[in-house]
């Protein structure tokens, strides 16, 4: 509601539907203005000649917009994992040309919301692009610690072991990848081209229960490249899987 220009209009005993006649507009206009809505320039300047008052004093001038950083490279954010919605997962997955990461504990829920993530996986591969997927080693101690920690024991293990199976046949091409990790994981990372999806862990809740955000690579050294560097380095620790 324009607060202004209604108390203006009170004070001087005039009634809105003249502002229509000075403005040559419909009297519907003028209520959209009462209601809040910013006139024309020159219809501006009528109105407040026709009120005798500064045409600011009616319209103050909006706040200049706070510059937007040029290096953002947060562009979504999600309460939790669920949240991230099924097709943001697969357009990511179709469109990325040039490199595809994954570092997870299981990494269940990837291939249960896509049955065809590893023929996917494959069909990148073949047009070029380099695949590396990276899961806990279910006999290593960082995912029997994860599996404590998360009140489940044994269950992360065997779910890890589920797991896998979806990606046997990656196994058999050259620009695909399986390893396993023995790392303490801070996050689960989601690479795609130049788009990493980020899924932070809080001590004793299961990933999925956890937030997600989006980055998109902008410049150098930024929380883009800080969390790739992470991925390589545990990505240089691994062992390969090898049913």
């Amino acid at each position: 509601m324009n607060v202004r220009l209604q108390s203006v209009l009170h004070q001087r005993g005039i009634v809105p539907e003249s502002l229509a006649d000075v403005c040559q507009v419909d009297p519907k206009t003028v209520s959209r203005w009462l209601g809040g809505r910013v006139p024309h320039p020159r219809h501006r300047r009528r109105v407040a000649d026709h009120l005798r008052v500064e045409e600011t004093f009616l319209w103050p001038p909006a706040p200049d917009a706070p510059p937007v950083p040029k290096n953002v490279e947060l562009v979504a954010t999600y309460p939790n994992r669920a949240e991230v919605p099924r097709e943001t997962w697969l357009s990511l997955l179709r469109e990325a040309t040039e490199q595809i990461d994954v570092l997870v504990f299981s990494g269940t829920f990837f291939a249960q919301t896509n049955p065809h993530v590893g023929k996917m996986l494959i069909e990148r591969a073949t047009q070029g692009a380099r695949v590396r997927l990276c899961f806990g080693n279910p006999d290593g101690h960082a995912v029997a610690a994860r599996g404590e920690e998360e009140g489940i024991g044994d269950t992360l293990a065997a779910k890890i072991r589920a797991s896998l199976t979806y990606y046997r046949a990656l196994l058999s091409h050259e620009r695909c990848e399986v390893r396993l990790h023995d790392t303490t994981l801070y996050n689960s990372l989601f690479r795609y081209d130049d788009v990493l999806l980020v899924n932070p862990h809080i001590w004793g809740q299961p990933a999925s229960a956890n937030p997600v955000f989006q980055l998109k690579r902008v410049g150098e050294i930024g929380w883009f490249d800080n969390y790739t560097e992470s991925f390589d380095a545990i990505w240089a620790d691994t062992q390969p899987w090898t049913p």
